[in-house]
């Protein structure tokens, strides 16, 4: 039944012209250099779609040969198989006739040598027939010309026994076959003794069900490729027969030697039936495409498309480049207007005739005249100063001569509204690109905040002149590179004169200027490759520097700073303090006398006490002497008793001695002298001199020296004085106080310590137990010619703090209480020492089994 056609669909009105609308909208939406952008583009996209399009064609059409190619390859492949195939059935009938007629014994051997040659001669393929019996005997045989007729079919006994030969064990092998299975069999294929390839064919001799022999074909390999194949599929086609090991068996191309076998793009593999032996005959092709390359019109397609396409990238670069060179124009032209609008700086352009062709906006702000104001008039502009109009003209004729000077010229300018202001003016002469003049340009800038400023400064510069001009000290600069005097004020032109060694002289006495190392004849700069800006922050200690030309002492400050230029320059501040270091000097001088005036006072007090000491060792040798006398002159005497009694008085002379010799070291005059001094040495001899006042006070010390304490950098007899008075007065108040016997004795403690605030230190503590001190008293201890004692100086504590206060340490005194009732005074001064924290370790009575030390009592 025949179907009638559907009536056309009506059109939706107005959907190509809604279409069209909406494209013309976007259209006009876009920018020009967008459309361009498009326009440029579109062609350039057309053309690559069409060369893809040619590009899938032919992609196309190359798979659909290759597809063909392969058909035509398999095609090939399979004929060939079939005609080997039906000439082996062929050959394997005829003899399976042959065989039958041997067994029946229709024909005898010779018979079967005349039909064998028969059966061989006219098939080229086949190499040798043999008729085998079940020992292996051969009966009758025939051999092809290309056959070694002397060779057996399954190899000579030897062989067979061996099964080394491929013949034997191929050969026998496939007669065992036949033999078990009754049925024809092939041999695998195997290189007969001329090198072929070759199988056999084994059909067996069955009479009555047993098995008598074998009718025995060997073919040739390459014989099957020669007469089988058909020639037109041999032209065609490159056939080769391979093994089941993939080994080439024969082939119907020959390699020429030395190159080797290149894979064919399209093979197709068919097994050789009826072998069933694992051989394998391949058909190779190769693609071509010699008719759809050799077209005149495919790569004239291509051709004109790949012009098209560098047509249109050449001009699709063109657009891009002008695009750009636009866009970069009107970018440079809105930057120039921008920074005309923005600069401060007021920019006005004249003709050669002075007329004002432009005007920036500065300009019209500087003024307070609009662009409309001023563009166009000839002089006089209305912002110049009526009473200024005639020197105003005359710089413009400079100007107009080309006469203005290169640094510009200040002029006042005044605004609309009538104010005053001072400007600077630079001219230069407007060029066009051919090189000529067409007029002039004038920037102007506001200076009256600067000049102002300049003002200040000079001012400034000034009276900072006048200042280091005035000073007492020498202020000086030297370059540290060059070595130059950069300043110097009038002191140091009235000290040094303009010369740069004194400076050199204050900055490191009589070595070379600061930063350089002199070896010989040349100058290294130490101070080569410093950042300047990190030296200027770093100043140096003050230090005071003797200059013997003048005579003078001098407090020097140093400081790196970069000068004006850029330059590393060093500034030093002499200050002369002669005078100070003389006060200084003779204030060490009378300390230095009141240390040893104190230390005769001490031993003014302590008279009566060393002359009693004194008075022991005297008597026992008076005694001893007017019994060696009255022995004598009696003859009672004996030589020993007089020699010891000698000695005796020997030993008390040498201890009058030590007296008088430790009174003379302590009182001996001479100046401090810092060493390395052992604490208990001090101590111990401090206590020889205090012991004659203790035992004369009838008061007992205790002495507690810690062990291992750091040796101390002080003068060991200025520390001794200290000690001495220290013990005398603390005897003195027990005396005094006329305590109980309980009561009467001095404790004497040395031990190293450490804290947060003065590191390690080694503490000197004089404890007594006495009434103590007022609360009044305390606080004027240590003031000069102030003593609680009514024949005393007031010189001693005063003296002491001095003493330890020289030597960087710290006297204190305190009360000790038990509740409320003071039970004693407690004097302790410190001398600093450089230990380790962990060494300084505060001892206390209690710790004198951790802290091994020396306990004395007198």
């Amino acid at each position: 039944m025949q179907q009638r056609p559907h009536p056309p669909q009506p059109a939706v009105p107005g959907t190509a012209s809604t279409g069209r609308r909406l494209i013309n909208r976007w259209w006009r939406r876009q920018t020009p250099a967008r459309q361009d952008r498009f326009a440029t583009l579109a062609p350039l996209v057309s053309v690559l779609l069409f060369l893809a399009a040619i590009v899938s064609a032919f992609w196309t059409l190359r798979n659909e040969e290759f597809e063909r190619e392969a058909e035509s390859v398999k095609r090939d492949a399979e004929i060939a198989q079939q005609q080997i195939r039906l000439h082996l059935i062929e050959n394997q009938e005829q003899l399976v006739q042959m065989a039958r007629q041997i067994v029946t014994r229709e024909i005898d051997a010779e018979e079967v040598q005349r039909l064998a040659h028969a059966f061989g001669s006219t098939r080229p393929a086949l190499l040798q027939i043999a008729w085998v019996d079940a020992l292996r005997r051969r009966r009758a045989s025939y051999a092809s010309p290309m056959a070694d007729a002397d060779t057996h079919p399954l190899g000579s006994p030897e062989d067979r026994s061996a099964a080394g030969q491929p013949r034997a064990r191929e050969a026998e092998a496939a007669f065992i076959i036949a033999r078990d299975t009754r049925h024809p069999v092939y041999s695998r294929p195997f290189r007969n003794s001329i090198g072929n390839a070759v199988f056999q064919t084994d059909v067996p001799l069955l009479n009555g069900g047993v098995f008598a022999g074998a009718l025995i074909v060997e073919y040739s390999v390459e014989g099957l490729l020669r007469y089988f194949v058909p020639p037109e599929v041999a032209r065609r086609r490159a056939m080769t027969v391979l093994d089941d090991d993939g080994s080439v068996l024969a082939s119907t191309v020959v390699m020429l030697p030395g190159r080797a076998d290149v894979q064919a793009p399209i093979t197709f593999d068919v097994p050789v039936t009826p072998a069933a032996n694992g051989v394998v005959l391949r058909a190779a092709g190769y693609r071509t495409s010699a008719l759809l390359i050799g077209n005149t019109l495919f790569w004239m397609v291509l051709a004109l498309s790949g012009l098209t396409l560098w047509m249109l990238l050449g001009t699709w670069r063109h657009m891009r480049r002008r695009a750009q060179i636009q866009s970069a124009l009107v970018q440079e032209t809105n930057f120039r207007r921008a920074m005309e609008n923005s600069m401060l700086t007021g920019m006005r352009a004249m003709d050669l005739e002075g007329r004002i062709t432009y005007v920036n906006p500065a300009f019209c702000a500087m003024t307070g005249f609009s662009d409309s104001e001023l563009i166009g008039r000839l002089p006089p502009y209305p912002h110049w100063p009526p009473e200024r109009a005639e020197e105003n003209s005359r710089l413009l004729q400079q100007e107009l001569l080309g006469r203005s000077p290169a640094g510009g010229i200040e002029v006042r300018v005044m605004r609309k509204d009538g104010v005053l202001f001072d400007a600077r003016m630079y001219v230069s002469p407007l060029i066009d690109p051919r090189g000529k003049q067409t007029g002039w340009m004038t920037s102007m800038t506001n200076i009256t905040e600067a000049k102002r400023i300049r003002d200040q400064l000079s001012a400034s510069h000034e009276r900072f002149t006048t200042v280091l001009e005035g000073l007492d000290a020498a202020v000086s600069v030297l370059s540290v590179q060059q070595g130059e005097l950069l300043f110097a004020n009038r002191s140091y032109r009235l000290w040094f004169g303009a010369d740069a060694r004194g400076h050199s002289q204050l900055a490191s006495g009589s070595l070379p200027r600061p930063g350089y190392e002199a070896d010989g004849d040349d100058a290294v700069d130490g101070l080569s490759g410093l950042p300047a800006q990190e030296l200027t922050h770093t100043g140096a200690d003050p230090r005071e520097v003797y200059i013997e030309s003048l005579d003078k002492w001098f407090d020097v400050r140093s400081r790196y700073l970069q000068w004006t230029d850029g330059r590393l320059a060093q500034m030093l501040i002499a200050t002369d303090v002669t005078a100070r270091r003389r006060v200084e000097e003779q204030a060490a001088h009378q300390a230095e006398k009141a240390q040893v005036s104190s230390r005769l006072i001490t031993m003014g007090e302590m008279a009566s006490s060393v002359a009693h000491e004194l008075n022991q060792p005297l008597t026992a040798i008076t005694n001893y002497c007017n019994g060696m006398v009255s022995r004598v002159r009696s003859d009672s005497i004996g030589r020993d008793d007089l020699v010891s009694a000698l000695q005796k008085t020997s030993r008390q002379a040498e201890r009058a001695g030590q007296i008088i010799q430790r009174i003379r070291e302590f009182v001996r005059k001479s100046g401090p002298q810092r060493q390395a001094s052992d604490a208990r040495r001090i101590v111990d001899d401090a206590l020889e001199l205090a012991s004659i006042e203790l035992r004369r006070r009838n008061v007992t010390i205790h002495s507690y020296v810690a062990q291992r304490l750091p040796e101390l950098m002080v003068d060991p007899i200025l520390i001794e004085q200290v000690l001495l008075n220290l013990v005398r007065n603390a005897a003195e108040a027990i005396d005094n106080a006329q305590m109980p016997a309980s009561r009467r004795y001095v404790e004497l403690r040395v031990v190293p310590r450490h804290n947060a605030e003065e590191g390690g230190f080694v503490e000197f503590s004089v404890t007594d137990t006495g009434p103590g001190l007022p609360g009044e008293v305390i606080g004027r201890l240590y003031e000069a010619f102030f003593s609680t004692k009514p024949e005393g100086l007031g010189i001693g504590l005063s003296l002491c703090r001095s003493i330890v206060e020289s030597h960087r340490g710290r006297i204190r005194a305190q009360n000790l209480y038990n509740g409320t009732a003071v039970t004693g005074c407690r004097f302790a001064f410190s001398l600093p020492v450089e230990i380790q924290p962990s060494a300084a370790v505060a001892s206390d009575a209690d710790g004198a089994t951790d802290n091994p030390a020396t306990v004395t009592s007198s």
